[in-house]
């Protein structure tokens, strides 16, 4: 099964969430983003930017709570990374199973589905809060799902992606589209790294043929 993140990996919702966040931040209290702090965000320092903002753990909860129900708004505008239409199309038809795993809302990931003609190529959406520990969800969704993490692998955007998959034993292929740049992903050494959604099908291959 190929899981797949949703924001910044999936959907093209980055610019989405960042807008809506800087309309609620003075709803709570919080600095609004610029343009140099989502550079510090790309390199991979979002703890340096929570202290910057002097927002707590729990606050960031509250936030992204309210981010996603701000997302929902705009879900109908949403499409998918350019070219990320073409290799779910691809993979599919090769006969992988598909999956997503996001901290997103069910019901927002489902609708973007629905709005671009996705649903048939996806089995399971799976959601699960994981601030700082995306590896929790997956034992979760693992144990509900009978799942092996031999079995799996992971396309993601993000340095806790990659900390998240191998603390569970995962293959991961990093996307340089999405959170953080190439340099921050690649100094994790994530089993692939893909440039462009064409890269991601000859990667998989790759590393499966690896695992055998």
């Amino acid at each position: 099964m190929i899981l797949f993140d949703f924001d910044g990996t999936l959907a093209n919702s980055l610019e989405a969430a960042f807008q809506a966040y800087n309309r609620i931040a003075p709803e709570y209290g919080t600095v609004q983003m610029e343009d140099e702090d989502r550079k510090l965000l790309s390199g991979g320092n979002p703890k340096d930017l929570l202290k910057k903002y002097g927002i707590s753990p729990q606050k960031l909860g509250t936030l992204m709570l309210r981010i996603r129900k701000e997302l929902r708004h705009c879900i109908a505008e949403l499409k998918p990374v350019p070219g990320m239409e073409t290799v779910m199309q691809a993979l599919y038809q090769e006969g992988h199973s598909l999956g997503i795993v996001t901290s997103n809302a069910r019901e927002n990931v489902l609708l973007f589905l629905k709005n671009n003609q996705l649903e048939e190529y996806f089995q399971l959406v799976y959601t699960g809060k994981s601030l700082f520990g995306k590896d929790k969800v997956f034992k979760r969704l693992f144990k509900q799902k009978g799942l092996s993490p031999k079995e799996v692998l992971y396309v993601g955007d993000e340095t806790r992606d990659i900390e998240a998959c191998k603390k569970t034993g995962i293959p991961i292929i990093a996307v340089s589209w999405g959170i953080n740049n190439r340099k921050t992903l690649s100094a994790l050494e994530p089993e692939g790294l893909a440039d462009s959604p064409e890269e991601i099908p000859g990667l998989i291959r790759k590393i499966n043929k690896n695992r055998e």
